[in-house]
């Protein structure tokens, strides 16, 4: 049940809750019930934390499809498991969990199906006071952070304040460090005044089941509010779907229009048929002098949503909810260039990678552009935590984005995460930035990327397995002494208490619930009762009969 409400907790300080200051009890919870378990619980524990965290935070996968969702949340929260099986149980237990989460973190940006990085602990953490720390070492130094700060706490419970504030000293220089000496980039002098349009719409509709025209039209006449004098007009992804290349398509001839009445370029997101089983999602210019710019193609695509793994199985249960073709996918960086500035571009799924925009940016981008459509999924859980994704890619690169969809949300976000102008969802609308400064330079995330605390998550891990081999073989020593009584100093193993329970107990570690330190045949609750003043707590030798005076008999006596 505790592994349960830890899950819970760090699914409720992820958005649409935002409740960021829960993932710090939900992660000393954690760090409670591994204590003192062996490794088959140790994976339990932590596929149930995974579960509690994934079922509620991803159940937006069910508006594409439930059996995928029953997958991923599966999938997902078993990889939990296995990380948190890697942690030891006693002492060294603490700087491990904080790696092995990074290193969870980590491969569920790249696998499964392309990576699946839903429910980051980073994407609460944006709205509290570790986002700083996204332009030194992205999502994967705030989890190791948070993780960090949770198990530092559940010292703290434990009234052991030296472990506590060992844990929190790194922590606070990190933020001094993300605050005060991290480059962030820099304003490059020049400015542009940008115009995004929102189409509005009804949201929970699908482009199998509904009119591709009628979006396209609800956008070109939200343009005819754009003001003179905007730089950039910027449209969402996908709301322009031809059967073949958009240039040879009605919309094509009306974008071209549009550029020219607008004396400036518009940039819209296309989805054209390639064949029978495969379309092409990208993001294009179109310049004012009614000419066809640069074009961007997606590079990662959504499982489930723009191709379908396992489709031959998925086909039989669930024929209906699946997208009929596949995207396909280019290698491209992302860079959008235009006469006014370079736009780094994420599509839509693509903003919740940080290698992405850092790949965009790195390309030249000066802008971050992040096209999308959240109009498929009902509600906010979505929209809010793309808001949160887009927060993070700003302060990751040190760039101005511009988040644009058909129904919500939409906004500009600032190079510290700040968000301004957002949209509802479902309305119509236009929203402009004047002189939104353009911006170079670089940040130590761009410039490093994940590698630091990947490194770092891997000598955590080591260093908790070494602490704990160090101890267990000091605790091995201990046991082949004799005390002169006859007795060897490793007796108490022998009332059923695990070895690594009494390691945990001399480091002061335990728990104090005596249900995590129970040796492997559940006996501590019965050692605790038959506990006696006289001897110290431990059990009397055979034969006193609770006299401390008495000696046992040799054998054969």
């Amino acid at each position: 049940m505790r592994a349960l409400g830890a899950g819970l907790l760090l699914a409720a300080s992820l958005p649409p809750w935002g409740w960021w200051p829960l993932a710090f009890a939900g992660l000393a919870l954690l760090d409670r019930v591994l204590a003192g378990a062996p490794p088959r619980r140790r994976l339990l524990v932590g596929a149930v934390c995974g579960w509690a965290l994934f079922v509620p935070t991803a159940v937006w996968i069910t508006q594409l499809t439930t059996p995928g969702y029953l997958v991923a949340v599966l999938l997902l929260g078993g990889l939990v498991g296995l990380f948190t099986a890697a942690v030891p149980p006693g002492r060294g237990r603490r700087p491990a969990l904080v790696g092995a989460w990074v290193l969870c973190e980590s491969l569920r940006t790249a696998w499964p199906f392309g990576g699946v990085p839903l429910s980051l602990l980073a994407v609460g953490q944006v709205g509290g006071p570790l986002a700083a720390l996204a332009r030194v070492g992205g999502v994967l130094l705030i989890a190791g952070v948070t993780v960090a700060v949770g198990v530092a706490l559940s010292a703290a419970v434990e009234r052991r304040p030296a472990v506590a504030a060992a844990g929190i000293a790194p922590v606070a220089a990190l933020l001094v460090i993300a605050v005060a000496v991290a480059p962030r980039g820099h304003d490059t002098g020049r400015t542009v005044t940008v115009a995004f349009v929102q189409g509005g719409g009804e949201q929970g509709t699908r482009a199998i089941s509904s009119d591709s025209r009628v979006v396209f039209e609800h956008h070109l006449d939200a343009s005819a509010a754009v003001p003179e004098g905007v730089d950039l007009v910027l449209w969402p992804e996908n709301v322009v779907d031809t059967r073949g290349d958009v240039q040879d398509s009605r919309e094509g001839d009306e974008l071209l229009a549009l550029a020219r009445r607008l004396d400036a370029p518009v940039l819209v997101g296309t989805v054209e048929g390639v064949d029978d089983e495969h379309f092409r999602n990208s993001q294009q210019v179109v310049r004012p002098d009614g000419t066809w710019g640069d074009r961007y193609v997606k590079v990662q695509r959504v499982p489930f949503g723009e191709w379908v793994p396992f489709r031959d199985l998925i086909e039989r249960v669930a024929p209906d909810t699946l997208a009929r073709r596949d995207a396909t996918v280019s290698h491209q960086s992302g860079l959008l260039r235009t006469d006014p500035a370079p736009l780094a571009t994420v599509i839509s799924w693509e903003v919740f990678f940080g290698h992405r925009a850092r790949a965009a940016v790195r390309a030249g981008g000066e802008v971050l552009y992040n096209p999308t459509n959240g109009s498929t999924y009902t509600g906010t859980f979505v929209q809010t935590q793309q808001i949160a994704s887009s927060r993070l890619r700003a302060i990751e690169t040190g760039r101005w984005e511009v988040q644009v969809a058909p129904t919500g949300f939409s906004a500009f976000i600032s190079p510290d995460g700040e968000v301004s102008q957002r949209t509802g969802t479902s309305e119509r609308a236009v929203r402009v930035h004047r002189d939104l400064p353009l911006r170079s330079g670089s940040t130590w995330y761009l410039r490093h990327g994940d590698l630091p605390p990947r490194a770092a998550a891997v000598a955590l891990v080591a260093a908790g397995w070494t602490l704990a081999l160090r101890r267990r073989g000091e605790a091995d020593e201990d046991v082949d002494v004799d005390d002169g009584t006859g007795t060897s100093t490793g007796g108490e193993a022998a009332t059923g208490t695990d070895t690594e329970t009494d390691t945990d107990e001399a480091d002061n570690e335990d728990d104090a619930d005596t249900e995590d330190e129970a040796g492997p045949n559940g006996e501590a609750d019965e050692d605790v009762e038959d506990e006696d003043p006289a001897t110290g707590g431990r059990p009397e030798p055979a034969g006193t009969d609770g006299d401390p005076g008495a000696v046992t008999p040799p054998a054969g006596a």
